[in-house]
């Protein structure tokens, strides 16, 4: 059983400066939780509670939020505030958390093999900060299902407009007997349009065969220089002897892309909407607000 989860959470998040000069991005609140917890949750959710994050300079709030807070839990407990002393608590109790620093970031790929030594010789997920993945449409146990039955590897697909495929890696395919399952033959990272083999791209969420170790030590920089996990597994797809076949599981589901700034405020507004305990007063508000600027 696939028990181990890996998040690369090394990037400097250089989109969101200056906000990101001394708070790693993977802090910025979405709502009243920051972003990385949102993708532990997902990770745990799907049955993989032992979590390694990989970490670089700069990052030690990611640690101080999933540890205990001995001194702020003493002031809720003397204030009878059971809600907030549970909501504090809920982060620090979440998972085996473990930590490893990349040092030198050269890429996702590079990112994923420092994850090695704590992985072993185990399948292990793969979760990127930057796509949440809403709870109501659990894509990372149907990956999970699907390695499981399948072995090899397993990408997540999104089908998206031809024009942006150049933003993302993107998988030639072919069809299986599930609806929701291709075949992945070849990928490439962020191709032109015009020479894209499909409108699939690949997601945050991988769930990956430990043969991609040894590809990876074997990987040379590719696109901006940098060591390219879409560059190892499209020699796994070439090359079903290495590790095992690649698959993907195409998501139609919820996803908040928290990577652009305008996505960012998008994923806000929308999780905000949907909160029982905000979304009745925050729709009657932005409604109001749509209105008048409409109006204006």
């Amino acid at each position: 059983m696939i028990n181990k989860a890996v998040i690369p959470a090394a990037g400097l998040g250089t989109r969101f400066l200056p906000a990101t000069k001394a708070t790693p991005k993977e802090m910025l609140p979405v709502v009243d939780k920051p972003a990385i917890q949102y993708v532990v949750e997902e990770a745990v959710a799907a049955g993989l509670s032992d979590v390694l994050m990989i970490t670089g300079r700069n990052k030690r709030p990611l640690e101080d939020h999933f540890d205990r807070n001995y001194e702020l839990e003493e002031a809720l407990t003397r204030k009878g505030d059971a809600d907030r002393l549970a909501r504090v608590q809920e982060s620090s109790d979440l998972a085996t958390m473990h930590y490893v620093r990349q040092g030198d970031p050269k890429g996702l790929g590079h990112a994923v093999l420092c994850a090695e030594p704590h992985v072993g010789d185990q399948p292990f997920a793969v979760l990127l900060g930057d796509d949440l993945i809403d709870p109501r449409d659990p894509l990372l146990s149907r990956m999970v299902e699907i390695q499981e039955r399948e072995g090899g590897s397993v990408v997540a697909l999104m089908e998206v407009d031809p024009a942006q495929i150049h933003l993302y890696g993107c998988a030639a395919v072919e069809p299986t007997g599930d609806a929701d399952v291709v075949r992945v033959t070849g990928l490439v990272e962020k191709p032109d349009p015009a020479e894209a083999p499909s409108n699939y791209a690949v997601i945050g969420r991988y769930v990956l065969d430990p043969a991609v170790f040894g590809v990876l030590r074997e990987t040379g920089p590719g696109r901006g220089g940098e060591i390219q996990l879409t560059d190892a597994l499209q020699l796994l797809a070439a090359d079903e002897q290495v590790g095992g076949p690649v698959h993907g599981v195409v998501f139609k589901g919820r996803r908040y892309d928290t990577g652009d700034r305008g996505d960012y405020l998008r994923a806000i507004v929308r999780l905000a909407c949907e909160r029982e305990d905000l979304g009745p007063d925050f729709r009657t508000w932005l409604r109001a607000y749509v209105a008048e600027e409409i109006a204006g």
